[in-house]
C-alpha cells in the first residue's frame, strides 16, 4: 500500500506541473478538446440527416394562387400566406442596409455563424442581465424557416450552425439574401418584404421611403411586438434603433438620420386592391383548382389565366350594380340601416368605432347623418370625411311600402333623414350626372338580386360574368346557380322547332284566348297576353317581337310539346327541366342564366353548341403551362345533330371532364351543329325585330343595327330577363329575388332586365364593328301582306319583305293550324279540356 502511494507522488511530482494555475489550464484544455471531440462527433452523427438544398428556390414557398383576366390583369389572390417573390436585384440597395443593420452587419464576411457578434451578444447580454440581443445571422435564420421546426431544443440549435455553414458553401451571399426577402415573416401573414410592403404600406418595394423601409427592417426580430399595427410604440422605438445603426454604419448620413427619425408613423393595414372586380369568377377558379390540384392550390404559386376580358367585366359589374340601385329607387327607401344617438358635438372616435361594424357593399359607403338641412344632409363617412347629400340625391327616397306601392313624396331632407341615422352613400363618378344631382346620393343595399354574363359564341369563352351585386354579401352565384324560369325568352326555340316543323316567320297563328278547364273553376289556366289585349290570326314574327303569349300557346300545341321539349335540349336544356305542357311555352322551364345565354349562342353562331369555358390557361410558379384550354369549335362541315351526346351547358375551366378543351390533343374537339344555318339565320332575323319594333325597342338607343334578342318576364313579375347577340357577343342579364316573389306591377324583363344589358353592351360592343346579316344560299326574300302572311304585289298598301327558306314560300297546310294536321308529323291531340274563344 506504502509502495503504490509513493509510486504515485513520485509520478505526479515528475510528469505534473507543480502550480495550481497550470493544473487548471490543463483542466481546461482537456475539457475544451473534449468538447471539441464530442461536436465533432454530434455534427457527423447529425450533418447525414440535414436536408438537400437541391430544392432550395422560390418554388418552395408557399406562394399564393394569383387569378388573371386574359390580358393579364390581377383578379384575385388565394393562400394562407400574403407573398409576393421577388429577385434581389429588385430589392432597394437601401432596404437590403436596412436590413443588414438590424439583423446581421457582418453578413457579408462570414461563412454562416458569426462567432465575435456570439460573443459581443453574449457579453451585452451577462452585462445588462437580459436576453435581448440575438446572434442569429441572416444564414441562420434561412435555415431555421426553410427547414427547421420552430422548437427550442439544443439539437436544432445545432442542426441551425450545420445548416448554415451547408447553405453558405453551395449558395451565393446574394441567393441567400434572396431567400431571407422572401421568406421571413412579418407579420400579419405577410411573408416577405414585398407582401409586407403592400400589407403595411400599400407599396412596393421600390416605392418605400427610408423610415417605411427601417421600420420593415425591424420586424423579423418581433413581428407581433414590434409591430406598426398594434404596438405603434414599440415600433418606432425599434425603428429609430435601426437608422441609429445605419448612420453608425455609414449607411446614410446625419440628415438623413434626423429627418427619418423625426418622420410620424405612417403605416396602416392596407387590403390588396385587385385592378379588375371579379370575385364570383376567382371563386370558379378557386372551386376548380382545389379539384384538380388540391392542397397545392394555396401554396403552389400558380398563375390561372381566365378569359375574362377586363374592360367588359368591368362594364358587367358597374351594369349590374346600376340596374339593381335603379330598381331600389324605383319602389322606394327601406329606411336607415341603423341609428346611434348624437348628443351635442360628434365624438369622431366614437363613430369611428360605430362605422367599423359595417363595411363597404357594392361601392356603397356607410356614413352617419350628423346634421339635416332643410335640403341636404351633412353625412360622416367611414372614411373619416364629412359629405353632402343634396336634394336631388335624396328627394327619391319615398317611403317603401310594397313592391306595387309607395309612400309619398319627400318634401324636406327631414322627411327622410334624422341625425343619427346609419346610411349609405353612392358616389356619383359621371360628369354629367355630378352636374345634377352633386357627388353623392342616399342609397340602400339592394334587396333584390341579379347577374349578367357575357360569353363569345365562336368559342364560348366567358368575357364578363357577374353573379350579384357584391360577392363579400353573398357569395351565392346566380350566373350558374340560380334555376329560375325563363319565361318568354323560351319563345325563340319553340318558335325555333316550328320553323323546322315547316312554319315560317310569315306563317299565321291565332291570338285568341284559351282556358284550360281544371276540377274547379279556380283549377282554370288562363294564358293571357301582358297587354291583356287578343289578337287574331298573327304572323310569327310579330308574334315573336311582340312576346304573344296566346300565339305561342297556339304553336307549342301545334308542333306537340314532346317534340318541342326533346328539340330544346339540342340548345342545352335540361330534360327534367322542361314541363310537358303547354305551360312550357310561357317559360316555366328552369334554367340559369349561364344557360340561357349558351342557348342563345347556338343562335349567334349560326346554328353551333358550344361549351362555356372560363379558364385559358394554368401555369405553375415558374410559369410553365400545365394546361391550356382549347375549346371545340364550330364543325362548319358537320350535318345538324338534333340530340348531341353533351353535357348540360355549365361553364367549364381549361380541361375539365367533359369540356371539349379535354380532348384528344391530336384531334381538335368540334361544336356540333344542332341548328340548319337557314333556321338560325330566320330567328336571328325574327330577333332583331324584337329590337327594331317590339319588347326590346329601348336597345335602339344603342345605335346599332346588328343586335337581336329577346325580353323574358315570368308570372307575377317574379324574373326578368333579356338575352341578346350579335355575331361577337351574346349577353343575358336577369334581375329577380333569391326567394321568388313579385318585383312589381311593370317590372318585366324589357323594363327591369334590358337596361342592365344595354349598359353593359354599350361598353363592350365599343370598337366591334358591325357585321350585316348575310342570309344563307337557299334563303330566298319575298314580298308579302303584312297581316295575312301571303305573298303580294309589291304595290300593296301592306306589303313588306320576308325572308322564306327554299321551297317554304308557297302557302301550304301546317300541322295543326290549318286544315288537317300531316300525320307524319302531327303531335299528339290537345287535352280535351282545352277550349278555344275566338274573336
Amino acid at each position: 500500500m506504502n509502495d503504490s502511494g509513493s509510486f504515485f507522488s513520485r509520478w505526479t511530482r515528475q510528469y505534473l506541473p507543480a502550480k495550481r494555475w497550470q493544473l487548471a489550464l490543463i483542466a481546461l484544455f482537456g475539457l475544451f478538446a473534449g468538447g471539441v471531440v464530442m461536436l465533432t462527433l454530434v455534427a457527423l452523427i447529425l450533418t447525414p440527416t440535414l436536408p438537400a438544398l437541391d430544392d432550395l428556390s422560390g418554388a418552395q414557398l408557399k406562394v399564393p394562387m394569383r387569378v388573371y383576366t386574359a390580358d393579364g390583369q390581377l383578379i384575385a389572390e388565394f393562400g394562407e400566406e400574403k407573398r409576393i417573390p421577388v429577385r434581389i436585384e429588385e430589392v432597394p440597395d437601401l432596404l437590403i442596409k436596412s436590413v443588414l443593420a438590424a439583423e446581421d452587419r457582418s453578413f457579408f464576411y462570414h461563412h454562416g455563424v458569426d462567432f465575435a457578434g456570439i460573443l459581443r451578444a453574449a457579453l451585452h447580454n451577462l452585462r445588462t442581465q437580459s436576453s435581448g440581443q440575438g446572434a442569429s445571422t441572416i444564414t441562420m435564420q434561412v435555415a431555421r424557416n426553410f427547414f427547421l421546426s420552430p422548437e427550442k431544443t439544443y439539437s436544432r440549435k445545432i442542426k441551425e450552425v450545420l445548416l448554415a455553414f451547408k447553405i453558405e458553401r453551395e449558395l451565393s451571399k446574394q441567393q441567400i439574401l434572396e431567400l431571407y426577402f422572401n421568406k421571413i415573416f412579418l407579420g400579419h401573414r405577410a411573408y416577405g418584404f414585398a407582401a409586407a410592403a403592400q400589407v403595411y404600406y400599400g407599396k412596393t418595394l421600390k416605392e418605400l421611403t427610408l423610415p417605411e423601409m427601417a421600420m420593415l427592417a425591424g420586424l423579423p426580430k418581433a413581428p407581433s411586438r414590434d409591430n406598426p399595427l398594434t404596438n405603434p410604440d414599440n415600433a418606432i422605438e425599434r425603428r429609430n434603433a435601426i437608422l441609429r445603426q445605419m448612420q453608425n454604419l455609414g449607411f446614410i448620413d446625419e440628415a438623413a438620420y434626423t429627418q427619418a427619425v423625426n418622420t410620424p408613423l405612417a403605416a396602416s393595414k392596407h387590403a390588396y386592391r385587385f385592378n379588375i372586380e371579379a370575385p364570383y369568377v376567382a371563386e370558379m377558379v378557386r372551386q376548380y383548382m382545389i379539384q384538380a390540384y388540391d392542397e397545392k392550390t394555396y401554396a403552389g404559386g400558380f398563375h390561372v389565366y381566365t378569359t375574362i376580358n377586363a374592360n367588359d367585366q368591368q362594364a358587367a359589374v358597374k351594369a349590374l350594380q346600376d340596374g339593381l340601385l335603379e330598381y331600389e329607387r324605383r319602389h322606394g327607401y327601406r329606411g336607415p340601416t341603423g341609428h346611434v344617438t348624437i348628443r351635442g358635438e360628434p365624438d369622431k372616435e366614437h363613430l369611428d368605432d360605430v362605422l367599423k361594424d359595417y363595411r363597404v357593399v357594392g361601392d356603397l359607403l356607410p356614413g352617419v347623418v350628423l346634421k339635416v338641412d332643410e335640403k341636404s344632409v351633412q353625412v360622416y363617412t367611414q372614411d373619416g370625411s364629412t359629405a353632402e347629400i343634396g336634394w336631388v340625391g335624396l328627394s327619391w327616397a319615398r317611403a317603401y311600402i310594397d313592391e306595387n306601392t309607395l309612400g309619398a313624396a319627400p318634401k324636406r331632407a327631414a322627411d327622410v333623414l334624422k341625425p343619427g341615422d346609419i346610411i349609405y352613400l353612392e358616389a356619383i363618378d359621371d360628369p354629367a350626372q355630378q352636374q345634377e344631382i352633386g357627388p353623392w346620393r342616399l342609397a340602400a343595399i339592394p334587396e333584390v338580386s341579379g347577374a349578367l354574363v357575357s360569353l363569345r359564341p365562336a368559342d364560348g369563352a366567358i368575357l364578363a360574368l357577374t353573379g350579384g351585386f357584391d360577392f363579400y354579401q353573398s357569395g351565392f352565384n346566380r350566373v350558374t346557380q340560380a334555376e329560375r324560369q325563363p319565361g318568354s325568352s323560351i319563345k325563340p326555340f319553340i318558335f325555333s322547332a316550328a320553323l323546322d316543323k315547316g312554319f315560317t316567320p310569315a306563317s299565321t297563328v291565332s291570338g285568341a284566348p284559351i282556358v284550360m278547364e281544371g276540377d274547379s273553376p279556380e283549377d282554370e289556366w288562363r294564358p293571357e297576353d301582358y297587354s291583356k289585349k287578343f289578337f287574331g290570326p298573327t304572323r310569327l314574327r310579330k308574334a315573336l317581337a311582340q312576346s304573344l303569349n296566346l300565339v305561342a300557346v297556339r304553336l307549342l300545341r301545334a308542333i306537340g310539346v314532346a317534340y318541342a321539349a326533346e328539340y330544346m335540349e339540342r340548345f342545352g336544356f335540361e330534360a327534367a327541366k322542361l314541363p310537358r305542357n303547354l305551360s312550357l311555352a310561357l317559360g316555366t322551364a328552369s334554367a340559369t342564366p349561364m344557360q340561357m345565354v349558351n342557348a342563345f349562342a347556338v343562335f349567334a353562331n349560326g346554328g353551333y353548341r358550344i361549351t362555356p369555358y372560363f379558364i385559358a390557361r394554368i401555369e405553375d410558379a415558374n410559369h410553365n403551362v400545365l394546361e391550356q384550354a382549347k375549346p371545340a369549335l364550330p364543325c362548319r362541315d358537320c350535318d345538324v345533330t338534333a340530340n348531341p351526346s353533351m353535357t348540360p351547358a355549365t361553364p367549364a375551366p381549361a380541361a375539365a371532364p367533359g369540356n371539349p378543351a379535354a380532348a384528344d390533343k391530336d384531334k381538335p374537339a368540334t361544336a356540333p351543329r344542332v341548328l340548319s344555318p337557314e333556321n338560325a339565320f330566320l330567328m336571328t332575323s325574327m330577333m332583331q325585330d324584337v329590337i327594331r319594333e317590339g319588347t326590346g325597342r329601348a336597345a335602339l338607343v344603342l345605335g346599332r343595327k346588328d343586335l337581336a334578342g329577346k325580353t323574358g318576364t315570368t308570372n307575377d313579375y317574379r324574373d326578368a330577363w333579356f338575352s341578346g347577340y350579335n355575331a361577337d357577343m351574346v349577353t343575358t342579364a336577369w334581375i329577380g329575388f333569391d326567394q321568388p316573389a313579385s318585383l312589381g306591377r311593370g317590372e318585366t324583363g324589357g323594363h327591369a332586365a334590358l337596361p342592365i344589358w344595354i349598359d353593359y353592351m354599350r361598353v363592350a360592343l365599343q370598337g366591334i364593328p358591325e357585321k350585316p346579316l348575310t342570309p344563307p344560299q337557299n334563303v330566298v326574300r319575298l314580298t308579302v301582306n303584312s297581316e295575312t302572311g301571303n305573298p303580294t304585289a309589291a304595290d300593296d298598301p301592306q306589303a313588306m319583305q320576308e325572308y322564306f327558306i327554299q321551297g317554304t314560300e308557297t302557302p301550304h297546310e301546317l300541322p295543326g293550324v290549318e286544315g288537317e294536321p300531316n300525320p307524319a308529323t302531327a303531335p299528339t291531340p290537345p287535352p280535351d279540356n282545352v277550349r278555344e274563344k275566338l274573336f
